[in-house]
């Protein structure tokens, strides 16, 4: 409940407008003083001016709904008299301030689209005169529009009406003097901007009263000991300004005041003491723009808390909490303001935002501001932004900025959080000082603020002559300086360490002490190491960011700094654009591939129209059964095998390991081969049993007993010798491409190896018998894995002997479960198919009850019927996966068994459910979807496109699983399969790419980094990064967002992300509708040109269809969020949502239609394009993950390889950062390596398969890479 002191709405003054309220004074008190500028006009002169002016704008046609602009220079009736005369004929003034920039003025009035303006020339149109009938202003008439700065640095405009000006102007009148009203006798300073809203208190404080307005110059206002006399010598009585001002302004300059009115920023308790004094009122007022001046005031008594009181007469005030709810006494929330003030943004979109129904209200406006709430008023706390994080610690600026105002000799202070060097914040206190005669004792400082306040909210501290204000008389941090110059004293330091030492304090922001000084313990984050080892690199090229992490003291960087031999560098020739000619070929392969792909549809097609025909359907054709069931063994398991399989092998026939040019001849065969295989779709059923067959097809030599659970190479280059098992997701291609050549080579993998999952066998890999590759490796084939070793890492190193964690029998050997694999291969790749079916059965049902025409009707009923088949295949894999999910425990089991089979068939569909299900993925039901199919969750996770046999997986409270991570899984080993139990810990993260494999326990509050593995054991609040994961130091991502954006959402927050998740089934929609036009098209081909043109033609159908998918992605891309721009969005934002949204178009739509046949091609670079991606001349592109596709800069001839992530976005402590990834002309980021956000790779950079490259890192010109993270590689 919120008391009724804080509600106030139903007291709101009798509605008038302003120029009643200035008509009624001027009657009341025609001879007073009105305006005093050194020459007094009486309210009845005035007024007389006032209506002659707006006579003058009526027959200029300015009336009611105009807006006219306001700069002139301040300390003169005439601005005052336009004012007036603005209101008095309707329309609404728009002030900029005299002293702002023309560019601001341009900008604001612009905004505000205003009819004409007031300069101390006098008034120019800015539109045709035509003479409007006489009027006054209305109640709804907006009165004026001010604009405060934006967030975004872009003023935000802000209209107040007539009815909420006049209701604040008579609210006040029931606040100050009650013993002695406010009357002719007194004398108000006019001193602040009129492009400030507390002019307007100035302003009617006298003319609501009949007292006297006293322009003061600005320049006086703002000179603090010059004003005393000037105040006393005008006899000035009532005073409004803000506190900074006041705080300048000698004692005795107030003796004279009886009101002094303070706002427009916190004030402290010292002040209080001083400007109060037993003849005069001293108030606090509070009051955003957007709530009309003031929303709530508190008289002032020294010795008592600073408040801000209790509302006016006609507002209403409310404090809530993170969920929206209100808090009770004592309890501390944002205040959340309602009633007749409510005043509204130009923007619509921000006026919707800022201004929603709350608390049973029709609109409130949420301040931003943090308040407590006691039975004595509101007490102050903060700016909602001013509450930030450093270090992790969340902070209170003003908590600071009292600390720095009791220091000694302290005349002003504030307090600014500013971004060092890379990118991380760090507290700056500027101070001015009482007695500049006085050397500020910054030690000195430092120990107090130490003494009395933790160690995390010590800021730096800048001594200035002044503190610059705006034209409101506020601090302006603005214009504060930044970076302050800063010198580093410590004692003897090396040169190294020095010139080090001078790096740090770019980047950090903090004053070096000596040598063991630690980057980390100083605030240092994984961007400004990154940031800092980009520095060093100008000098010492071949350092890596891990040097870093292994050497954080600033002493011992240096001694390795120093060890560091720095080669000579060498330059190749510049990487050639892919040329015109080969563009040219991958077309005319491109159509072919698209051709054959067709003959799915084709064949499918045939059947259909053959059983209609034998129906009696008017529209069927008869196609000879030869023909139809020759189609259709094209797209049985045996022959897409024969065609990919045996065209592959035709295509890459005589290649031999060695290096060759890119995109030349030899490329260009292994992309063909590879694009031809995906697109007969033989991949699609290449698992378990038929794999190893399309393997032999490829030209691969398969041994006995192979568990080979990946897809081999195009080119046919691999040995598995007996029992040797490999894993899911592992690269076995034997190629990999830089800006320069095609490197392609053998790959061998000896008798009962294992090689883990998500592994990358790079070209010449030679494993040993019994030899164990650990999950998410890299083997770059420059040294042989010997026999019963176990390497892990990337790049791969031997990290002991082979662990047996499997039984050295070999497993019985059952025939029955070959078949069992065989069949739900095929079987797994028929059900998306029979989901399909149902969906196309209902589509056929509507147009044969309606009657309407066949290919509209089927258009027509399109959605639904993607829809039926997108909810059909959902309760496929939900009933399947809990079926075969009943009594399956952890433990080793044959890999042919019931046991060892169901959990393949498992994690096959789970893999499968996140491509045709994605728009149930990293959304609020995505954790719902994951306990319905038996895993263990907890509340407020958040689960992206994850792969887990479920009933195996426990993730706790707040955890976090971003994309593509692998949660359990299973491992193989001689015939023998491992499925373990995996825990993911309370609020922990694992980051995309990242495996938790089984028996795995992430304790809470820990972190996996992107493309790392999860310890078998961790420690609460740890942090892992490569693989096997080492490791990394703990340091707090700083981040503004509140747990009611991130862990905590509000209700409504819930509700809309709901609503734009829902959204997404419109990207299955549009797939359904998509493939219901190809029939369509193919059918009509069928009926005018007969089967064997439809064949020919089948791949143009595929192509126009790629090209449409392309085009609606784009523009729904365009209309979720326009361009990506750098910055911070929390998890729940709108931002966020609606670039999820978009991105399901991407996979659903643009991926399946358009992508997935064009990797490689221009075709694929001009679809990046038209989504925003900067991309140079003939670069060779592999993926379409580019998630932020403005985010991404790639240079000409460039090379960015298969299953890479251009990773613009990082996702740690719910808050989505964005950062620029720049991939400079010439560069190569290799197959299945990840680009963070903010890194570069300049000119000619290559960085190797199974790569990382850190957040901010800035790798070197002409250098090569490799690793997780990457470092020096020299390739073999």
């Amino acid at each position: 409940m919120i008391s009724s002191d804080y509600l106030r709405s139903s007291e709101a003054p009798s509605p008038r407008t302003l120029y009643d309220v200035f008509t009624h004074t001027a009657t009341t008190f025609p001879e007073a003083a009105a305006i005093d500028d050194g020459s007094i006009i009486t309210y009845r002169e005035l007024l007389e001016r006032v209506q002659t002016g707006a006579q003058q704008l009526h027959a200029a046609g300015v009336g009611p709904g105009s807006r006219i602009g306001v700069r002139m220079t301040s300390g003169h009736s005439d601005l005052y008299i336009a004012i007036l005369s603005i209101l008095a004929a309707g329309a609404a003034y728009v002030p900029v301030d005299a002293d702002d920039p023309d560019e601001r003025a341009e900008l604001v009035f612009s905004e505000a689209t205003i009819q004409g303006c007031y300069n101390d020339d006098g008034f120019h149109s800015y539109q045709d005169s035509t003479p409007i009938t006489p009027t006054v202003p209305a109640l709804e008439d907006t009165a004026w529009i001010i604009f405060t700065s934006g967030s975004t640095g872009k003023p935000k405009g802000v209209a107040v009406s007539h009815r909420s000006a006049a209701a604040f102007v008579d609210a006040e009148s029931q606040l100050f003097l009650h013993d002695a009203p406010i009357g002719p006798d007194d004398r108000v300073l006019a001193g602040l901007s009129v492009a400030f809203d507390a002019s307007c208190e100035e302003m009617w404080l006298a003319w609501a009263h009949g007292a006297c307005l006293v322009p003061a110059p600005r320049s006086l206002v703002r000179s603090g000991m010059d004003l005393g006399p000037w105040l006393i010598r005008r006899d000035i009585t009532i005073v409004s300004t803000v506190p900074t001002l006041a705080g300048l302004w000698p004692t005795e300059a107030l003796d004279n005041i009886r009101l002094l009115i303070l706002g427009g920023e916190a004030c402290s308790a010292e002040l209080v003491e001083k400007l109060s004094a037993p003849e005069r009122e001293v108030w606090n007022t509070y009051g955003p723009t957007e709530t009309t001046v003031v929303a709530c005031a508190a008289l002032l008594r020294p010795n008592h808390p600073v408040s801000i009181g209790f509302p006016l007469a006609g507002w209403d005030l409310a404090v809530v909490d993170a969920q929206g709810k209100p808090v009770g006494i004592g309890g501390v929330g944002e205040l959340v303001i309602g009633g007749v003030g409510l005043a509204r943004y130009l923007d619509p979109q921000k006026d919707a935002e800022k201004y929603s129904p709350e608390l049973g209200w029709s609109r409130a406006y949420h301040s931003g501001d943090h308040v407590k709430l006691t039975e004595d008023g509101l007490l102050f706390v903060g700016r909602v932004d001013d509450q930030v994080k450093i270090g992790g610690r969340r902070i209170e600026l003003g908590e600071v900025d009292a600390h720095l105002a009791a220091l000694p000799n302290v005349r002003q202070s504030t307090v600014v959080v500013h971004k060092t060097g890379a990118g991380d914040s760090v507290l700056v206190g500027y101070l001015s000082l009482t007695d500049e005669s006085l050397e500020f004792d910054h030690a000195q400082a430092r120990t107090i603020l130490s003494n009395s306040m933790p160690a995390a909210l010590v800021p730096r501290l800048c001594v200035l002559p002044e503190l610059p204000t705006t034209t409101s008389g506020k601090v302006d941090k603005r214009a504060l300086p930044w970076p302050i110059h800063s010198d580093v004293t410590a004692a003897d330091l090396s040169d190294t360490e020095q010139w080090l030492a001078e790096l740090w304090v770019d980047v950090l922001g903090m004053d070096i002490a000596d040598a063991n000084a630690d980057f980390f313990s100083l605030g240092g984050t994984s961007l400004a190491a990154a940031t800092l080892i980009g520095r060093i690199r100008e000098r010492v090229p071949t350092i890596a960011v891990r040097d870093l992490y292994d050497h954080p003291r600033l002493g011992a960087l240096a001694e390795y700094v120093e060890s560091i031999h720095v080669a000579p560098s060498t330059q190749e020739a510049p990487a050639q654009p892919v040329s015109a000619q080969a563009r040219a070929i991958q077309g005319l392969v491109q159509l072919v591939a698209m051709t054959l792909s067709s003959l799915q549809w084709v064949a499918g097609l045939a059947f259909i129209n053959n059983i209609a025909a034998s129906a009696g359907v008017s529209w069927a054709q008869h196609i000879p059964w030869l023909i139809v069931i020759a189609l259709l063994i094209f797209v049985t398991p045996l022959g897409k095998l024969a065609i990919g399989g045996y065209a592959a092998r035709v295509l890459t026939k005589g290649i031999t390991p060695g290096s060759y040019p890119r995109a030349g001849r030899t490329h260009l065969r292994v992309w063909a081969a590879e694009r031809i295989a995906n697109a007969s779709g033989s991949r699609s059923i290449a698992g378990a049993t038929w794999v190893n067959y399309y393997a032999r097809a490829l030209g691969a030599r398969v041994g006995d007993g192979v568990n080979l659970h990946t897809i081999p190479p195009v080119t046919g280059l691999l040995t598995l010798e007996d029992h040797c098992s490999v894993e899911p997701e592992v690269d076995l291609s034997g190629y990999w491409v830089d800006a320069r050549h095609i490197h392609i080579g053998a790959i061998h993998v000896g008798k009962n190896a294992r090689i883990g999952a998500r592994s990358v066998l790079m070209p010449g890999t030679i494993i040993g018998d019994n030899a164990h590759v650990e999950a998410g490796s890299t083997v770059t084939g420059s040294t042989p894995v010997k026999a019963n070793a176990r390497w892990s890492g990337s790049p791969a190193q031997k990290v002991g002997r082979s662990k047996h964690r499997f039984p050295d029998t070999p497993p019985p050997r059952r025939p029955q479960w070959v078949l069992a694999y065989g069949l739900s291969s095929l079987f797994l790749a028929l059900l998306p198919l029979c989901a399909v079916a149902i969906g196309g059965a209902t589509m056929i049902a509507f147009v044969h009850t309606t009657g309407v025409h066949p290919f509209l009707g089927m258009i027509g009923a399109a959605p639904a019927g993607a829809l039926i088949a997108f909810v059909s295949y959902s309760f496929y894999v939900w009933g399947l996966i809990r079926l075969l999910s009943l009594r399956l425990t952890p433990g080793v089991a044959p890999v042919r068994s019931a046991t060892g089979w169901r959990v393949w068939f498992i994690q096959r569909l789970m893999d499968d459910a996140r491509t045709y299900l994605f728009p149930l993925y990293a959304a609020q039901l995505t954790p719902l979807w994951f306990r319905s199919l038996g895993a263990t969750v907890g509340k407020d996770v958040e689960i992206s496109t994850a792969v887990m046999v479920p009933t195996f997986v426990d993730i706790r409270d707040g955890s976090f699983l971003a994309d593509d991570t692998l949660v359990g899984g299973y491992e193989l080993g001689g015939g023998w399969m491992l499925a373990g139990a995996t825990k993911i810990g309370k609020r922990s993260f694992v980051g995309n790419s990242g495996i938790a494999g089984p028996q795995r326990k992430l304790a809470k509050n820990s972190l996996v980094a992107v493309l790392s593995s999860t310890p078998k054991k961790s420690k609460a609040g740890s942090n892992w990064w490569g693989s096997p994961p080492e490791r990394m130091r703990r340091v707090t991502v700083t981040t503004d967002a509140s747990e009611s954006s991130t862990y905590k959402p509000r209700l409504q927050m819930r509700i809309l992300r709901g609503a734009i998740e829902t959204l997404r089934l419109l990207a299955p929609i549009t797939s359904g509708v998509l493939a219901t036009a190809v029939l369509a098209s193919l059918q009509l081909l069928l009926i005018n040109l007969g089967i064997g043109m439809t064949i020919l033609l089948g791949g143009v159908v595929l192509v126009a269809a790629g090209a449409l998918a392309l085009l609606i992605t784009v523009a729904m891309k365009w209309l979720c969020v326009g361009r990506h721009r750098t910055g911070d969005h929390p998890l729940w934002s709108w931002f966020v949502w609606l670039n999820e949204l978009q991105d399901t178009f991407v996979e659903v739509v643009a991926a399946p239609w358009f992508f997935n046949h064009a990797l490689g091609t221009g075709s694929l670079n001009i679809g990046l394009r038209l989504l925003g991606a900067q991309i140079g001349k003939g670069a060779w592109i592999e993926t379409y993950w580019l998630p932020e596709t403005d985010l991404c800069q790639i240079g000409a001839g460039a090379t960015i390889g298969p299953g890479v992530v251009v990773q613009t976005h990082l996702f740690q402590d719910r808050v989505m950062s964005l950062g620029t990834v720049t991939i400079a002309p010439g560069a190569t980021l290799a197959a299945h390596s990840v680009a963070l956000p903010a890194s570069k790779l300049a000119d000619a950079t290559t960085i190797g398969p199974g790569s990382l490259v850190m957040r901010g890192d800035q790798v070197p010109a002409h250098t090569r890479w490799q690793g997780n993270p990457i470092e020096p590689w020299i390739p073999s």
